[in-house]
């Protein structure tokens, strides 16, 4: 198995095959052997997984994951990279490899179909600059045991955030919806090749199986959340008078009145339960017309 976190050997590979770094496509290919080791073993991949990995790179990641899960699935966007990956992981067969924009993919279709009977992850070294939207659809496709994923130290830090924190914002709320996380180690900006400005972090989000709150109407509710933090600082009164014109703010009020929270709380305080409090109020209130 070539050693592709080793610059001596990497260099001379990209070299041959005329790869240059692409910028637009965010790539930034670990050098470290630790990282990719670590993210597959505390991932907890095995021989009863089937992992959708996004973004193989030049495969230290999809290595580590060959050797460990049943299967592995990898998703690449840059054609350029197919001779490479033919040399660093051509030797497994328990490996495919889809050359297309995982974004234009039905995930829940491409993991149905290739990872029957496994239990179905998904691990990925994530460019900075899509991820929310890759990670919105892999937690979204809601077909994951967990996600596991390398992304930019402050981003983990947000989506592992508390309620109240500077941290604390609507995607730490969307994805804990659909999510617990949990930080597992930081990852220095020498362990790539381009050296990116930023710390990295590994996450892990275990998926919630059932959902412990109550939620009449899942549109309503990421509504709330939305307005909630669209005027931070602002009280929660004016958030959902803006994000929900047909309230106004006395009907607001009364939502937050009758959920039991103090007229000047604010959006980013709240829990997930408590959001879902004020969505059933006002989606209870949508049945009930005359109430505001």
């Amino acid at each position: 198995m070539i050693d592709v976190c080793d610059i001596h050997i990497m260099k001379p590979l990209l070299a041959e095959h005329g790869f240059h770094f692409s910028k637009a496509k965010g790539q930034n290919f670990l050098i470290s052997r630790w990282v990719p080791e670590r993210i597959a073993e505390d991932a907890g991949v095995d021989e009863t997984a089937g992992v959708l990995e996004i973004g193989p790179g030049i495969g230290p990641l999809t290595q580590q994951l060959c050797l460990r899960a049943k299967k592995v699935c990898a998703v690449e966007l840059d054609g350029r990279l197919k001779p490479i990956l033919d040399l660093t992981v051509g030797e497994f067969d328990n490996l495919e490899i889809i050359w297309d924009d995982v974004l234009k993919q039905d995930v829940a279709a491409l993991v149905k179909e290739k990872f029957a009977g496994l239990r179905p992850m998904a691990c990925a070294n994530l460019p900075y600059y899509i991820t929310s939207p890759i990670l919105s659809a892999l937690l979204e496709a809601g077909c994951f045991e967990s996600v596991t994923v390398m992304v930019q130290k402050e981003v983990a830090q947000r989506i592992a955030a508390k309620p109240g924190t500077a941290d604390y914002s609507a995607f730490t709320v969307f994805c804990q919806y659909y999510a617990v996380p949990e930080l597992l180690f930081d990852v220095p900006a020498g362990c790539f090749l381009p050296q990116p400005k930023v710390t990295s972090a590994v996450i892990t989000l275990k998926t919630r199986q059932e959902k412990p709150w109550v939620i009449l109407d899942e549109a309503t509710f990421f509504r709330v959340v939305k307005a909630s933090f669209a005027m931070r600082r602002k009280t929660l009164q004016n958030g959902l008078a803006s994000g929900f014109p047909e309230l106004g703010k006395s009907g607001a009020g009364e939502i937050i009145e009758s959920c039991g929270l103090p007229a000047t709380v604010r959006g980013e305080t709240l829990s997930i339960a408590q959001f879902a409090d004020i969505a059933n109020a006002i989606s209870r209130g949508k049945s009930n017309p005359d109430r505001f």
